[in-house]
């Protein structure tokens, strides 16, 4: 499915957001939450900026938006530079944000098929700019990325 040109406009603010973290030392994932064509937070993988082990970029995004009404979250729509672990989609799951924009899926894909199966619709871009990012990260700290995503480097 292609993207829309809002579709293409919110995630290039979760790809400013991946290229900030990348700038800062961290890992390069964004994320921008949107609810009816409004911006309400954008974010950040910040694990190793806070020392933190869930800072993740959607998770960092969401936390951004502070405490906002179940229904907000149900007619919003997540941007994210990769496709969510299972922490990331969980919390999206448990917030029932129903649809899931996801620059690139080629580096990480795991929690994809159980999105889906919980109806949640999602659109990946197949980004140039993810993809290249993500590449860079892997290429230059495997370690960091090992370490992001739980396994042994």
């Amino acid at each position: 499915m292609p993207l829309t040109d809002d579709d293409r406009r919110y995630l290039d603010l979760a790809i400013e957001q991946a290229q900030i973290g990348w700038d800062e030392g961290g890992i390069p994932i964004g994320a921008a939450l949107v609810h009816r064509g409004e911006v309400l937070a954008v974010g950040r993988n910040r694990r190793v900026q806070m020392g933190s082990v869930i800072r993740h970029g959607e998770t960092d995004c969401l936390e951004n938006a502070g405490r906002l009404p179940a229904s907000v979250y149900r007619e919003s729509v997540l941007y994210t530079t990769l496709s969510p672990c299972y922490m990331c989609a969980g919390t999206a799951t448990l917030y029932e944000i129903p649809r899931i924009v996801i620059g690139e899926n080629r580096s990480f894909q795991e929690s994809e098929a159980w999105l889906a199966s919980n109806g949640k619709e999602l659109v990946v871009a197949d980004d140039a700019t993810c993809i290249a990012l993500m590449d860079r990260m892997m290429t230059e700290r495997p370690a960091l990325w090992a370490e992001d995503i739980g396994v042994d480097a």
